[in-house]
């Protein structure tokens, strides 16, 4: 079987424990000890996609709050009402802000603080994605674009609510999750992806500070690849076709066992959702010894 390259990690765990859809390991509608209650989680570009998934995963985890965050006011509405219909005892609270805006995300941040007190979930989700072209060809704006979203975006959040994450762990269980999603495109090259994979790359370094400054204090932040989907934003890219076969369930499952358990043995590392979960436990120690799953230098 091929795929890309062994440097991009597609087949870690092996081609034969890749999935491309949810499953009971990762299904918190089927497997209890995913059940997540009392916890608040934040999901960024939640109103469609790979984001709408994840919200909808924890709505099956039981958790206590979800804050939904994206710019579409009516969109977020109508996951809040899917998450209502699964469980209604799931305090919704909908947050339509440009994430790009210090002053937009530091609101979300007074508000959650004073409605809720505790943050134990950060899901940086929130993705741009412009042309593919040769750089020559680029729109300046458009390309810097990408990283407005993917990078500053991120950073915005993390410098806002790194606090309320670290008093949540100390108060409440020794740990709190931030998942960026990160891709595989961070560890490949594809003509005319400048800025979508050099953010994407930008992202797993950003993750590996936030374990480094944080990690003592009960945070685990992982860069996450959240397999093919086929987004509003990966429509269209004809270098794409046929490679975009993963459900965004499979997303939200993988970020809900991600966060059901201290899992700081995967802290500052890359993580794909194609990856099966009981074959990833099984590699634990390979990947702590060797340092696997991070961005280095060979030399």
């Amino acid at each position: 079987m091929s795929g890309p390259p062994p440097s991009s990690g597609y087949a870690f765990p092996g081609f034969s424990n890749l999935r491309n859809d949810i499953y009971p390991a990762i299904s918190a509608a089927q497997t209890p000890s995913l059940k997540q209650p009392g916890k608040v989680v934040l999901v960024t570009g939640a109103s469609r996609g790979i984001g709408r998934a994840i919200a909808i995963q924890y709505a099956h985890a039981g958790v206590a709050a979800i804050i939904l965050v994206a710019r579409s006011a009516g969109a977020l509405e109508e996951v809040k009402k899917e998450i209502q219909g699964i469980d209604s005892g799931i305090k919704v609270s909908v947050k339509p802000v440009d994430v790009t805006s210090v002053e937009g995300v530091r609101g979300i941040k007074e508000e959650v603080g004073k409605e809720e007190g505790r943050l134990d979930v950060l899901v940086n989700n929130a993705g741009a994605g412009g042309d593919w072209v040769p750089l020559a060809e680029t729109k300046p704006d458009e390309w810097w674009w990408d990283f407005e979203v993917s990078v500053k975006a991120p950073y915005l959040f993390l410098q806002a609510f790194l606090p309320l994450l670290a008093s949540t762990a100390e108060k409440y269980g020794g740990k709190a999750d931030v998942i960026n999603m990160s891709s595989i495109g961070a560890h490949i090259f594809l003509p005319g992806a400048s800025a979508y994979q050099t953010c994407k790359l930008a992202l797993l370094r950003l993750s590996e500070f936030v374990n480094v400054e944080y990690g003592n204090k009960g945070i685990v932040c992982v860069g996450m690849h959240p397999g093919g989907v086929l987004t509003e934003l990966a429509k269209g890219k004809v270098e794409l076709e046929g490679k975009l076969n993963d459900t965004p369930e499979l997303a939200g499952g993988f970020a809900v066992w991600l966060t059901a358990e201290k899992r700081d043995w995967l802290a500052g590392r890359y993580v794909a959702a194609t990856w099966d979960v009981e074959k990833l436990e099984s590699m634990k120690e390979e990947i702590v010894s060797g340092d696997k799953l991070v961005v280095r230098m060979v030399v």
